[in-house]
């Protein structure tokens, strides 16, 4: 398999953490059965039944078109206790009606990290090491915040107003933080090799010395349009890379920190960017450029 890399330190993996974790553990319990995507979630979550995110399927938050809210806010909204926050989460009122627009929604992902928890009766951060990191012998992922000689190989992120010093091991998201470093949103760190190993999984299981919670089975089902007419087009969590067709077959997942992830089971190409954008501006621009180049460049 051909692949193109770029970084070398620890990375704060932002919004990957909503692949490494949340998309890998939901496709290990969608693999066993014990998760039907498209059974409304108050059927068999009681904590959410009877409210508005009862009538919501986990396929909806998998391709960002279940209607809840499109910002966190926790803090303002449900305070900083863990158990408030939660329950703030899943009763709140959504944003429109499911299946209405595909809207790419950070709560989306702390659902599914919930409902992962939920389902399998461990928290999310053993539930992805166990069922995923591990076997694939990503013994440098982790979620955070790491101990200081690790936090020390990390590249630094955003300047912290509170301490006037940039964020080095723990979480740039503030959700994240908020939760204590773990939760769907954000909080992974990880390095380049765990990547590759990830993602050469996703492309050919069947190499694979060791096996993950999810199969070929779940990267094909997400690899695939799964929101009808509905633009922006999504699979389940990835979507088609920008500056892309459809028929080429070439998914990304980014994070805001500014990595991203590609990947093209047609091509048998993968391709992973760790940047660090944060530390200089939160301006989109002139990592879109870098991003679209390096995709152009990695999948000729």
């Amino acid at each position: 398999m051909k692949s193109a890399i770029s970084g070398t330190r620890i990375s704060a993996n932002a919004s990957l953490t909503k692949i490494l974790a949340v998309w890998s553990s939901i496709g290990a319990l969608w693999e066993e059965g014990i998760l039907d995507l498209d059974q409304p979630l108050g059927s068999f979550w009681q904590e959410v039944a009877g409210h508005p995110l009862g009538a919501v399927t986990a396929r909806q938050l998998l391709t960002h078109t279940a209607g809840v809210p499109l910002r966190a806010q926790l803090k303002n909204l449900y305070g900083t206790n863990p158990d408030d926050i939660r329950r703030g989460v899943l009763h709140e009122p959504l944003h429109r009606s499911p299946g209405e627009a595909v809207e790419y929604i950070d709560r989306a992902a702390l659902i599914l990290g919930y409902l992962a928890e939920y389902l399998s009766g461990h928290p999310l951060d053993q539930l992805a090491t166990a069922r995923t990191w591990c076997p694939l012998g990503m013994t440098s992922t982790r979620f955070g915040p790491l101990p200081a000689e690790i936090a020390d190989r990390c590249a630094p992120t955003e300047l912290d107003q509170d301490t006037d010093t940039h964020l080095k091991g723990t979480a740039h998201d503030f959700s994240a933080r908020l939760l204590g470093g773990a939760c769907g949103i954000a909080g992974v760190f990880t390095i380049l090799d765990d990547l590759a190993a990830f993602l050469r999984y996703m492309l050919d299981g069947s190499k694979s010395r060791t096996s993950a919670g999810f199969t070929t089975a779940w990267t094909a089902c997400s690899l695939t349009i799964q929101t009808g007419g509905l633009q922006p087009a999504r699979g389940l969590f990835w979507h088609p890379a920008p500056g892309t067709l459809v028929e080429e077959d070439v998914w990304v997942h980014y994070g805001f920190t500014g990595t991203g992830m590609w990947v093209s089971p047609a091509r048998g190409r993968w391709a992973v960017l760790l940047t660090n954008k944060l530390y200089y501006t939160r301006d989109r621009a002139p990592l879109t450029d870098v991003r679209n180049t390096f995709r152009a460049l990695a999948f000729v």
